[in-house]
């Protein structure tokens, strides 16, 4: 045999376990994303709020739920009933929805 027919009888026989282990997936919806980033609990002192652009900058403790490091990061509060509870430099308890959702917040 030459070569290029020795070449794509490989790449066939390569080709073939793959196309069985996702033969008859195309009927399935997408998954649903995992409940622990549904929704987590974290602490942490307010470091900014922007009530123009709707977000918060939180430095947190580390958020085991969702296997996050103490950070300093910018998180959307989209409920400006929310993001008026915050004030820079309180430490506070908040409940997020999606990873990166601020829905809820009370004084720690």
């Amino acid at each position: 045999m030459k070569t290029p027919t020795l070449c794509l009888i490989a790449v066939a026989l390569m080709a073939t376990p793959a196309a069985a282990q996702h033969a008859g997936h195309g009927d399935h919806a997408a998954a649903p994303a995992p409940a622990a980033v549904a929704s987590a609990e974290g602490t942490g002192v307010v470091k900014k709020v922007d009530t123009g652009a709707g977000t918060v900058t939180i430095d947190h403790d580390p958020i085991r739920a969702l296997n996050w490091p103490a950070m300093t990061m910018a998180f959307k509060v989209p409920d400006k009933a929310v993001l008026d509870q915050m004030k820079e430099g309180a430490k506070v308890r908040f409940l997020l929805s999606g990873g990166q959702t601020i829905v809820a917040v009370r004084p720690q």
